[in-house]
């Protein structure tokens, strides 16, 4: 078969052809009478072979050391273009993701793409300074999907309040943080939540509502102290697990007493409380739920820390017993 008919049935150049031969990739077996190139069909087979490889990721060269190396074992190369696939998978993504970020900004002109590039360098800076003199910047108008991303990528906790704040101050990303609440990432559900709490507005309180059903106690439990201090009722039985729980218990205890200054709750928080007491509380936990009533108004409350003046923990009656003459004298 001559190069032309090879070219056509194969879709390989007759040019390309002639470069693997100059390679030694492909040696046509025999010439026409003319002069002309014929491949056999081993040839053609080999081309296929060739072609099949190149579509792999494999230079030229490597693909002739597959063919010829009697001793050529795959493992090692398909590991390597497994690697590299990744590698460029990932740099072709974090371009998409800058392109995206630029298309976002609406830069008006070239000045303002080149501002925007710069920003986000300084964000993905090592430099935790210069990732949060970047978000401070009063010049600074960095799209919004690059401040989500970092929020929830940044471990340090001042360049983090910063993004927060950012976010805060523009008013939009809640989607975004939104979704970072599914992350399988622990750390970053955690700054999401965080990120969502300082976003005001009804939507973000919607948002920390869904969180208090999390299944991350994390989550649930700074859903719930945003929400106190939001005044949302619905906290409430998340804030008194909190106290129980001694994570955040002095952060919660406030929440609950904020929440209880409003009477139609303050009753409400103080049965939750009691019933804690109830379920066989242990002697830390009763101290964290002493304190927590210490703050709430009402009889129940009150009933509740007459009780303890006789609990078996002498910490836990000394504070009830302090508490109750407090109230006396007031």
């Amino acid at each position: 078969m001559l190069i032309g008919e090879v070219a056509r049935r194969s879709g390989v150049s007759a040019r390309m052809l002639r470069h693997y031969e100059t390679l030694g990739l492909v040696r046509p077996t025999g010439r026409s009478g003319a002069g002309y190139r014929e491949y056999s069909t081993d040839d053609i087979r080999r081309i296929f072979h060739i072609e099949s490889l190149r579509s792999l990721g494999l230079s030229l060269r490597e693909v002739g050391r597959a063919l010829d190396d009697p001793g050529f074992t795959p493992a090692g190369l398909v590991d390597d273009l497994i690697r590299r696939t990744r590698e460029r998978i990932a740099a072709e993504t974090e371009l998409l993701t800058r392109l995206s970020r630029i298309d976002a900004a609406g830069p008006a002109g070239w000045e303002d793409v080149l501002q925007v590039v710069s920003l986000l360098q300084e964000l993905g800076s090592a430099s935790a300074g210069r990732r949060q003199s970047a978000v401070l910047s009063p010049a600074a108008e960095v799209p919004v999907a690059a401040l989500v991303e970092a929020a929830l990528s940044e471990s340090d906790p001042n360049v983090a309040g910063a993004l927060r704040w950012a976010l805060a101050r523009s008013g939009d990303g809640l989607g975004l943080l939104a979704d970072g609440l599914a992350d399988p990432a622990a750390e970053v559900r955690e700054r999401a939540v965080q990120a969502v709490a300082e976003l005001p507005g009804e939507e973000a309180t919607a948002v920390l509502r869904e969180a208090l059903t999390h299944p991350d106690v994390v989550v649930r439990r700074r859903a719930a102290l945003a929400l106190g201090a939001r005044g949302v009722a619905e906290a409430i039985p998340a804030l008194v697990e909190t106290v129980v729980e001694g994570t955040n218990d002095v952060d919660a205890a406030d929440a609950l007493s904020a929440l209880a200054e409003r009477p139609e709750l303050a009753e409400r928080i103080a049965a939750g409380l009691t019933e804690r007491l109830a379920a066989g509380a242990g002697s830390e936990q009763r101290r964290r739920l002493t304190q927590a009533l210490a703050d709430i108004p009402g009889p129940t409350a009150a009933r509740a820390l007459a009780e303890l003046t006789g609990d078996e923990d002498r910490a836990v009656a000394l504070t009830a017993t302090y508490v109750l003459r407090l109230r006396e004298d007031r």
